[in-house]
């Protein structure tokens, strides 16, 4: 995220200060300190750590910064839009995130979709803003990739969790334990009391979609619009939905696939404004229109 925002504004010839969040700011000090290494004169890469409350505000409302890039939670994008209008009017994006769609159609592989599809539901601990965690499935398929989805190994990985919870202190208020009336890998509802921390991030929902335009209305109806993966072998309907889908980044076939030339960023409550690819350099770049007559030119 360091170099998606230092990298074009660079390119375009600004000096910036970069504050990253609180929790996490041990690495942008050391890529400030490589810069300068590498012969970046000072002033022109400063970073500032601290709340956001306190240095975000003051960066936000700062009448000699004329531009915010933001990546967060749209309850702070709101603030970030609100200081700047109330200030010197500074230009704003925002990558706020927000619930992706993972979409799989009648005809896909399941065998080789299932697996995809944890990954982008759990991968970083489902700590990622493009995460795949609204999972629509088409109707026929629907019971056979659930089956397909939880497999023995995480079966297994999940009970053992659980001993684990056990074994460290937590209190077992009901479950925690096999079904053993069902076909496949079902545990029993599960709800632990005394737990130390709690678990954030790796949630997955499962909807089952009759049809194209069932799955399209209900794809949009979230307030969000950032990512959205298309499941099928039909180029027609992989055409049709990506079409129509309110989203920024649409993956057919694929997930969490990245390039530095695609443009990254959301619709709605996503936020505006696009990472990489020209359209980031676009972002930190004012146009300006000059005139003057030319007198006894030979070309007039």
């Amino acid at each position: 995220m360091f170099a998606m925002k230092v990298g074009p504004a660079l390119a375009a010839g600004c000096t910036m200060l970069v504050k990253p969040a609180e929790q996490t700011p041990l690495s942008a000090l050391y890529y400030a300190h490589l810069a300068k290494l590498a012969g970046l004169p000072d002033g022109v890469l400063n970073v500032v750590t601290g709340y956001g409350r306190t240095v975000g505000a003051a960066i936000t409302s700062h009448m000699d910064i004329y531009k915010v890039s933001f990546t967060g939670s749209t309850e702070v994008g709101r603030l970030v839009m609100q200081a700047a209008a109330l200030s010197n009017l500074k230009h704003v994006s925002l990558e706020l995130g927000g619930k992706s769609h993972f979409i799989v159609f009648y005809d896909a592989d399941i065998d080789k979709i299932a697996s995809l599809a944890l990954q982008g539901t759990f991968i970083n601990k489902g700590e990622v803003c493009v995460a795949g965690s609204r999972v629509f499935v088409q109707q026929g398929i629907y019971d056979k990739f659930l089956i397909k989805l939880v497999d023995k190994n995480q079966y297994e990985r999940v009970l053992k969790f659980m001993e684990i919870g056990k074994k460290e202190g937590a209190t077992l208020l009901t479950g925690g334990g096999k079904l053993s009336n069902r076909k496949g890998y079902y545990i029993e509802p599960t709800i632990f009391t005394d737990v130390s921390e709690e678990i954030f991030g790796p949630v997955m929902s499962i909807l089952k979609f009759k049809t194209v335009e069932d799955v399209i209305k209900r794809a949009n109806a979230t307030k969000y619009g950032l990512a959205t993966c298309i499941m099928t072998n039909d180029l027609n309907i992989a055409n049709r939905v990506s079409r129509s889908i309110r989203a920024g980044d649409i993956w057919i076939n694929c997930f969490l696939d990245f390039d530095i030339d695609l443009p990254f960023g959301g619709y709605k409550m996503s936020g505006f404004g696009r990472e990489m690819g020209l359209e980031s350099l676009n972002m930190y770049l004012h146009v300006k229109s000059v005139a003057t007559p030319i007198y006894d030119s030979p070309w007039l």
